[in-house]
């Protein structure tokens, strides 16, 4: 009874997270740090700290790690699951909504002008990330050179398959610096292989059934759910990874769509990455509501579920794990090369934006608000949308 009571409350407290953290992985370390830390004492400040180094390390949305990680030292796998179910769902319904929004004001042919300013703001957002992300990882000289020729690689061919790629050599870079890293004793490695095999064998058998079936919502859930295997760094790194898989390279929503949708993640509580839900509805709206319902459950699904296996499969052997020096050094390759994709995002999401003083203005403005104000991005945002329905 008394631990029944315990799950009730560590899930409503996620649930109130859920409807008051804004700002991305950066801004929610610190609600988790006064909510979880200070106000329950679910568990130290070393031990989230710890912790978060640890979703540095997997790929998938890292805020969302750090609370199914806590969940499973409570109560185990499914409890965790049911935690991701409570932090995501009120993004998810949110971003799913407004991708229906989207595609009914595009097939009435109603105005879009309101958006007018929103779209150069997302471009400032992505701007201010990657300025924020450079500064807090890059260090050294081999670093630098990563991000800057991911990001050159990342701009010249787009390729949804070529982020993995570049991700995985700038780990195996790094990799060999792992002598720089301090020895520390070690002990054996318990091991329980479950979640990653479960992660591995859905990531095979959706690719198989979608490639022999056409399915799109098949095709969609493979999509999102190799993103959310592959995708390291945030919320931010997701965008390169999504707008040259689904808007280059596919052609299910076109720029001007991506940049709305992603502005208006940035003024909704919880996790970033239910910006998916917005894409999957988007690419299912020839199904009509029902299938823009689906696309953003699947999308949801395949975004979040990798993630949630990584950090179980992990959780249970991390403190044995981060004492290899070479898991260390790796960090810093990974860390610069998904650096170098924000980067690159810039100049992807700024392409379709007309060149205008106004929206250089506005991208140099936003910049300047969310580097040097202390106006949540919200407002930036709510203000954009403002503008554009009084002048648009």
């Amino acid at each position: 009874m008394v631990r029944n009571i315990r799950y009730l409350i560590y899930l409503k407290d996620i649930f109130i997270l859920s409807l008051t953290t804004f700002g991305g992985a950066t801004a929610h370390f610190a609600f988790f740090l006064d909510h979880l830390v200070h106000k329950r004492g679910y568990l130290t400040e070393k031990e989230l700290i710890e912790m978060n180094a640890l979703c540095q390390m997997l790929p998938g949305p890292s805020s969302t790690q750090i609370l199914t990680g806590l969940a499973v030292k409570i109560g185990g796998a499914p409890f965790a699951f049911l935690t991701l179910f409570v932090w995501a769902i009120p993004g998810v319904a949110l971003m799913t909504g407004f991708g229906i929004l989207m595609s009914n004001i595009d097939e009435k042919e109603l105005s879009t002008h309101f958006l007018t300013f929103v779209q150069p703001i997302a471009v400032g957002f992505v701007a201010a990330a990657a300025y924020r992300i450079v500064k807090k990882v890059i260090h050294t000289k081999t670093s630098v050179i990563l991000l800057v020729l991911s990001a050159a690689i990342s701009v010249w061919i787009n390729s949804p398959y070529l982020f993995p790629a570049l991700i995985l050599a700038g780990g195996f870079i790094t990799a060999f610096k792992y002598k720089a890293q301090p020895i520390e004793e070690k002990e054996k490695i318990k091991i329980r292989w479950t979640a990653l095999i479960i992660w591995i064998s859905v990531l095979v058998l959706i690719a198989v059934i979608g490639l022999f079936t056409q399915s799109l919502p098949i095709r969609l859930l493979e999509n999102f759910y190799r993103n959310g295997s592959l995708i390291f760094g945030g919320g931010q790194v997701l965008v390169p990874f999504l707008y040259t898989e689904f808007v280059d390279f596919k052609d299910y929503l076109s720029s001007s769509e991506f940049l709305s949708g992603f502005a208006i993640a940035q003024a909704i509580p919880g996790p970033t990455f239910s910006f998916a839900s917005y894409i999957g509805a988007l690419s299912m709206r020839e199904y009509g509501v029902w299938g823009e319902i689906l696309g953003g459950f699947l999308a949801a699904v395949g975004i979040f579920v990798p993630g949630t296996l990584m950090m179980i499969f992990l959780i249970r052997f991390w403190d044995q794990l981060k004492k290899f020096r070479i898991i260390k050094a790796s960090l810093e390759g990974i860390t610069a090369v998904s650096s170098g994709m924000v980067v690159a995002a810039i100049f992807l999401l700024f392409e379709p934006v007309q060149n205008t003083m106004l929206n250089f203005s506005l991208i140099i403005g936003t910049v300047a608000i969310l580097l040097f104000t202390k106006i949540p991005a919200p407002y930036v945002v709510l203000i954009g949308l403002l503008a554009g329905f009084l002048l648009g």
